[in-house]
């Protein structure tokens, strides 16, 4: 098979050539799209998953389909060691020059957000305090700042005040505003209550602006400890592995389009392979492509490909998650696998008790609490109820079973 024209793509957050398996979710966002754009009632949105699921794709696509409805957009990534204040001034700065001129409205929303974006507590102050006007950082507006509107220092009224601002000068054009923010769970906890109460009062207002975040299973919960309303402020959808005709389609439609096709046992080996993961299916189907003489693949191709596509999976996706863990975290991630392993459950998807890793390791459960909390921090665990932990990324505990 020639590889120049090899269609599958590993690569983290990049669109395969076949979105499959997605149609539900892109479906009931153009409801919202539109029941927003009518003036009726809707929820922001929240997507969650295990890491290769397919989130970042499918929160592009998202996007994609705002762009197409007219809508201004933007998009932001939150790390947990950075405010919220200058990515989504960025963001929201994009979302309103998409949106286009909008005469002095639009004038007033881009001073509002430089308003936002400038106004930062001094360290080691509190955010009632009145902090000073930083001007190291330049967001990139020539509109003077708003003085008095969205600038107090206080994060939560803040973006209350710029949301709302924004939300109306997205009703002043005919279309909305939708903010896209990726690896949400890394918010912090003063972010994330802003976040929502913002978003509580743009849904009361009925404003066109909405809220679309992505991040771990967990993150319902984060949202859930801020603001007891968050379960009914957002849309949840979790995003799972894929069923094997969407499994199938993901493999055979591109292979199609250069001409190539599958054997159907291949197909077989391949979703027994790959357990569905959308990341997964990529990265095997890379390989299997460059590896097979000729169409249609075979399983015997799969069987030869299948130790190349793990072992780049060994290195660029379990082993550099593995080498930022410690000796000590590492011990922890590996009795975790062996627990679950033990207790028959699919590593990649069931949660095991952490009573039940300190019994493993002899040790007491609060011996082990720093080494848990930094592989929660890290992002490498995660624990969805009181006493339960579970890996963030599929199939992890085999690799440590297999290669650790």
């Amino acid at each position: 098979m020639d590889p120049i024209r090899n269609p599958y793509a590993p690569g983290a957050g990049q669109r395969p050539p076949e979105l499959a398996g997605r149609d539900e979710q892109l479906d009931a966002f153009d409801v919202v799209l539109e029941r927003v754009a009518r003036g009726r009632p809707e929820r922001s949105v929240v997507l969650t998953g295990l890491r290769g699921v397919g989130k970042t794709v499918l929160l592009n696509a998202l996007r994609s389909a705002a762009v197409r409805a007219g809508w201004g957009t933007g998009k932001l990534e939150a790390r947990p060691d950075q405010s919220l204040r200058r990515p989504l001034s960025s963001a929201l700065h994009q979302a309103v020059r998409e949106l286009g001129p909008a005469g002095g409205a639009g004038d007033h929303a881009l001073g509002v957000i430089r308003s936002f974006a400038q106004r930062e507590p001094e360290s080691g102050r509190s955010a009632r305090s009145a902090p000073k006007l930083r001007d190291r950082w330049n967001p990139g507006i020539t509109v003077p700042a708003v003085a008095g509107r969205a600038d107090s220092g206080d994060v939560e009224i803040d973006l209350v005040e710029l949301l709302s601002d924004l939300g109306g000068t997205a009703a002043d054009t005919g279309r909305g505003i939708a903010v896209f923010i990726d690896e949400m769970q890394d918010l912090g906890p003063e972010d994330v209550s802003a976040l929502c109460a913002a978003a509580h009062e743009i849904s009361q207002t009925g404003l066109p602006l909405i809220v679309v975040g992505a991040g771990l299973p967990h993150l319902p919960a984060v949202l859930s400890a801020s603001k007891s309303y968050s379960e009914r402020l957002f849309r949840y959808s979790r995003i799972d592995r894929l069923d094997r005709d969407a499994a199938d389609a993901a493999l055979v439609r591109p292979a199609a389009d250069e001409g190539a096709e599958y054997e159907p046992d291949a197909l077989a080996a391949m979703y027994l392979a790959t357990g569905g993961y959308p990341y997964f299916i990529q990265a095997y189907g890379k390989a299997v492509w460059d590896r097979a003489p000729g169409s249609p693949i075979t399983p015997a191709d799969v069987e030869v490909a299948a130790p190349e596509a793990e072992a780049e999976l060994a290195v660029g996706f379990f082993g550099s998650r593995f080498e930022r863990a410690t000796p000590g975290e590492r011990e922890y991630l590996r009795a975790m696998a062996e627990v679950a392993a033990a207790a028959g459950g699919t590593d990649d998807a069931d949660a095991v008790p952490t009573a039940d890793v300190a019994a493993h390791l002899g040790r007491k459960p609060q011996s082990l609490s720093p080494a848990r909390d930094a592989l929660l921090k890290k992002g490498l665990i995660y624990s969805g109820e009181r006493g339960l932990i579970a890996f963030t990324v599929p199939h992890f505990g085999r690799y440590l079973r297999d290669h650790t």
